[in-house]
């Protein structure tokens, strides 16, 4: 019999704000991204000091996926979840940064820091490495949000016992252009694992 998944909560962050399970939970009136997802993780305590070294689309990635997470209780023998995020810009806000610090011949520089987070996966080991995760993990790679395709791949990864629980996501990030829809899923929670209902929270 065809076990029926749910989503046990999600976060959405856009526009400035942050949302628990379709509830405001903070908004900023800051312009810039990088102000706003630093006054966000000051005010979830994220406490994850590697946090500020990170590329933007690994803070978005990052937080979304750690109020989420962090609501487990996880401890390093509770690590049975996979993580299954996707994206339309994959690395490419960092890379045209990396770019710029070796375009310039006069004042070439490749900086090290930078180039670390040219993989859009590196978002995945930053969740995985604060919360001990060490389940499945993949990230993908699409025009638009593939609901369908998300869907299945959990299912699949539930199904065949692969993992006990699966973080979804869309992360994308580019040029200040940035939106998160990650959700958890399990055999119990608020909401049906469907595709209406993740069309529903990521259009909302």
């Amino acid at each position: 019999m065809k076990q029926n998944y749910k989503i046990a909560q999600y976060c959405v962050i856009e526009n400035k704000k942050v949302f628990l399970n379709g509830v405001e939970e903070f908004s900023s009136a800051d312009e810039q991204f990088p102000d706003f997802i630093k006054a966000a993780y000051k005010k979830f305590n994220s406490n994850y000091p590697k946090f500020f070294k990170m590329d933007n689309l690994s803070k978005l990635s990052f937080l979304a996926a750690d109020l989420l997470l962090k609501e487990l209780r996880l401890n390093e023998e509770d690590n049975d979840i996979a993580v299954v995020f996707a994206n339309k810009s994959a690395s490419l806000d960092t890379d045209v940064k990396y770019q710029r610090s070796i375009a310039n011949k006069e004042e070439y520089f490749p900086s090290p820091a930078v180039f670390v987070y040219t993989l859009p996966n590196i978002c995945i080991g930053e969740i995985s490495i604060k919360h001990h995760l060490k389940s499945e993990n993949t990230f993908f790679v699409f025009d638009t949000f593939n609901v369908e395709f998300i869907y299945n791949y959990a299912n699949h990864l539930l199904e065949s016992n692969k993992t006990e629980k699966v973080l979804c996501g869309w992360v994308e990030f580019f040029e200040d252009n940035y939106k998160a829809v990650v959700y958890l899923v399990q055999n119990n929670g608020i909401l049906d694992h469907n595709i209406k209902t993740i069309n529903t929270i990521y259009n909302k």
